[in-house]
């Protein structure tokens, strides 16, 4: 049978039109099933947990929407040393993590050489995955890299559309954007996307092209966020985006990436907890945990949020008892 099947019947080709239209709706309640049913056909009940090491919150770049931006003179800077990045690694690993992102700003301090050698040295002591969300970075960097056992790679691209991308990001170009994670795909790293939900001047043939262009990248990883405004940007002043409209998108996602795996974002939950323990009924098989050491974590603020401290073990069961509770199975 043709998993698709209820999706071409009732919505036809998924075009910008058809997908703009559904995120539109009034009732998206059968969507949600149905995106419910792929998830749990591909991946069951199994919700992996990922763990975040934040290892640098200096930043090159000049985002519009990020807290973290090179122009932001109130951010503390921190870098974490190698020894603490592979430390912290290995005790989330300890407590039960599989996978672990490695997630700083675009800091070039950390040369292609250094974090090569993080990666051996994580890898030369565990079995734990790494994912890399370290920006833009050159084929040479990048195929290092992944010749030194890095598995994964995450470099949203925050919108598709060329003058919304320009309005955002003085710093850089979405031709660039998009190069790099074509390049970051060709070297066979799990590629990771996504984007944000309820920018400004955004509308829903942007955010469906934004779903489309995740298929068309071939994207193995998807995270798809609110916009939440920061005081220390230039969009302090605007809306934060729709938590419902966040989970019409990952459901949709799910629809065209059945395989994909597609994280409850942090964002989501900084605005309302209930909707990130409900988007695991929208389609969504991955839920992010931070291990960044308790002196840095609250400095790593791309959005305001009320972080809460738990030593490693303690966050890893509270989010597993989380899960359970849910019916969901923890891995």
């Amino acid at each position: 049978m043709n998993k698709y099947r209820f999706f071409e019947d009732k919505f036809g080709e998924a075009t910008p039109q058809t997908l703009a239209s559904l995120l539109e709706a009034e009732d998206f309640s059968s969507v949600y099933a149905y995106a419910d049913n792929i998830n749990r056909s591909v991946h069951g009940d199994i919700v992996d947990i990922r763990a975040i090491i934040e290892f640098s919150n200096h930043c090159r770049r000049r985002c519009a929407y990020c807290g973290l931006n090179s122009i932001n003179t109130k951010v503390r800077r921190y870098r974490m040393s190698p020894e603490e990045i592979v430390e912290t690694a290995l005790l989330a690993r300890d407590a039960g993590y599989k996978t672990v992102v490695l997630q700083s700003g675009e800091d070039l301090y950390y040369t292609k050489e250094i974090i090569a050698d993080i990666i051996t040295s994580i890898k030369a002591r565990s079995d734990i995955k790494i994912t890399l969300s370290c920006g833009e970075r050159s084929l040479e960097e990048l195929s290092l890299w992944k010749s030194r056992g890095a598995d994964r790679y995450l470099l949203k691209h925050e919108t598709c559309d060329p003058s919304l991308y320009a309005g955002l990001h003085s710093c850089g170009t979405l031709v660039e954007r998009l190069s790099c994670l074509r390049t970051i795909k060709d070297l066979d790293y799990e590629t990771g996307s996504g984007f944000m939900i309820g920018l400004p001047n955004q509308t829903s043939q942007i955010i469906a092209r934004d779903i489309l262009l995740l298929k068309d990248l071939g994207c193995d990883m998807a995270g798809i966020g609110p916009f939440i405004p920061h005081p220390e940007t230039a969009l302090k002043g605007a809306e934060p985006g729709s938590t419902e409209l966040t989970k019409r998108s990952v459901a949709l996602t799910r629809l065209l990436l059945p395989h994909a795996n597609l994280p409850a974002t942090t964002s989501l939950g900084v605005l309302d907890s209930n909707e990130k323990r409900s988007i695991f009924d929208c389609g969504a098989n991955v839920i992010m945990r931070k291990v960044t050491p308790s002196n840095y974590v609250r400095l790593y603020e791309i959005y305001p949020g009320d972080i809460k401290v738990l030593d490693v073990y303690a966050e890893r069961r509270e989010l597993e008892h989380m899960l359970v509770s849910l019916g969901k199975i923890p891995r």
